[in-house]
Parts: C-alpha cells; structure tokens; sequence
C-alpha cells in the first residue's frame, strides 16, 4: 500500500479508484476530495477502460466529510449563509462527477458509507456493497443536512423522507431492498464480486454504455433532477449557518470534550 490518498489502476478494461486515508475511514477532506476529483477526471478520459470502480481501502468506505479537521477561520463566517453556499457548491459539483461521467462507475461499498460517502455512492451509477456495509445520512441530527438531496431520486420520497428526518442508519440488506444498492456480497468477496460485476460490463461495447449513460441521465435532467440537486443546496446552505439548540449543544460539546464525546451525546438520544 501507497501513501497516496488515491490509487489508480487498470484491470483489462476496467479503471479502479481507491480512496486510501483507512485510518479516518476515508473521510473526505480537502486533500482527499481534490485527489479524487482528479481521479475521477482521469478515469473518464482514460481511452483503456470502459468502466471505473471507486472502492476503499480499510474498514469503510467513506465516513462522510471530515468535520474533526475544519478550518478554524470558519468561525469566523459560521453565521453568513452565503459563505456557506460558497463553501457547498464544490461539495455538491465534486458529489455529482460520478453521475454526470461518460463512463459507469460501480461502487465498492464496506464498513461505512454515511454522509457525503453515502451520498457519493448513491451518484455512482451501480453498487455492490458487502455484507456489513451500513448506509445514510445522520447530520440532520446536527442540525445538517448534505449539499446532494439526491436520496429521494434513488429510492423514492417515503423511504427518503423516514431516513433523512430521522437521521437513521440501515444495513446493506435493507439498501438492497430499498434499491439504493444492486447487490450484497460476502465482505472477504467484496474486491472479486465487484471486478467480476465491472468486467462483465466491459462486454458490452464502450460506446453503448456511454450512450445509454446520456439518455439515462439526460431523461433524468428533463424530469428536474439537476435542478432539484441545485434548488436543494439553495435550501439547505441556510441551514448551516442557523443557530439552533440541537447545533448550538453539539457544538459545545466539540469544544469541550471532543468531536467523540460529542457524536455520542446526539446518537444515544436517538437508541431510546
């Protein structure tokens, strides 16, 4: 293993990303959100392959976005919700890559795919997901809410809205039967199932894929789903930077004991 934040490879006609931070459950900082940008970049133009995996090394997938290394010159603009649209429109941009890509991009999901890692999987275009993967999106329970409301497009506004008011977090089985995921493999199968799934796409010819990709994607457009992507960061960038009881404790807490101490206290509310 490298100690590179991002691997690329080639397996016959297949590219292969890996995100490589394991030790903070592949949560997305700056560094790593730039490098996987690139990435995703040079997977689409890469003219030997026909479909990219984004897949993780470690324990998880990817733990959402890092909020233990925030910039302490946010404080500064932590109440101007222009700031904060500002700070949420790349989020957003580097979000969608995978969906608006020429090529598919199959997701490697274990361990943890919570957040902003849950929202990038659900952009890919296919998933596999071990056995242990656990999915959704609990910043609402910190008074947040991601920049991509692209759940509902995914699995529908019932079982999106229960989720994201909620906060909650499901197992892969309940992904599978929800559609957010395509299929559920043994985890010590995740890294050959997955191959095996690419590959056999590669049979079918890279201009076909592309292809249906765009009409896919361009059905979606004409039905409001890039406008809805943009019109929900509109919403929810506001959101940041109000001041509310449930964001204002957490805070403290963070302050005071920790970002741990902190993620206990809310989740615990919610096991009652």
């Amino acid at each position: 293993m490298t100690d590179e934040l991002i691997r690329y490879e080639t397996h016959d006609l297949v590219g292969i990303i890996t995100m490589n931070r394991p030790e903070k459950l592949n949560a997305l900082n700056q560094s790593l959100l730039e490098a996987l940008a690139d990435a995703f970049r040079r997977a689409d133009e890469d003219p030997s392959t026909s479909v990219v995996i984004l897949r993780a090394e470690g324990r998880s997938f990817c733990a959402g976005y890092d909020i233990g290394a925030v910039d302490p010159s946010r404080n500064s603009w932590r109440h101007d919700a222009l700031r904060w649209h500002g700070h949420l429109t790349p989020q957003l941009a580097f979000e969608m890559m995978p969906w608006y890509m020429r090529k598919p991009v199959v997701a490697s999901v274990q361990g943890h795919a919570v957040g902003g890692g849950c929202e990038l999987a659900m952009y890919c275009d296919l998933t596999i997901a071990a056995d242990n993967a656990m999915f959704g999106e609990p910043e609402v329970r910190f008074s947040n809410t991601g920049p991509g409301i692209v759940m509902p497009w995914i699995i529908g506004y019932k079982r999106a809205r229960e989720l994201l008011y909620f906060g909650d977090i499901i197992d892969a089985e309940t992904a599978l039967r929800y559609g957010m995921i395509n299929k559920v493999v043994p985890l010590e199968q995740l890294q050959e199932q997955t191959l095996k799934y690419a590959r056999r796409m590669t049979l079918i010819s890279p201009e076909a894929l592309a292809a249906t990709k765009l009409s896919i994607n361009r059905g979606a457009d004409v039905a409001g789903f890039r406008n809805a992507m943009q019109a929900g960061l509109d919403v929810v960038a506001p959101l940041y930077a109000a001041r509310t009881a449930a964001g204002v404790k957490f805070g403290e807490l963070v302050k005071d004991q920790g970002l741990g101490a902190a993620l206990k206290w809310r989740m615990a509310q919610f096991e009652q």
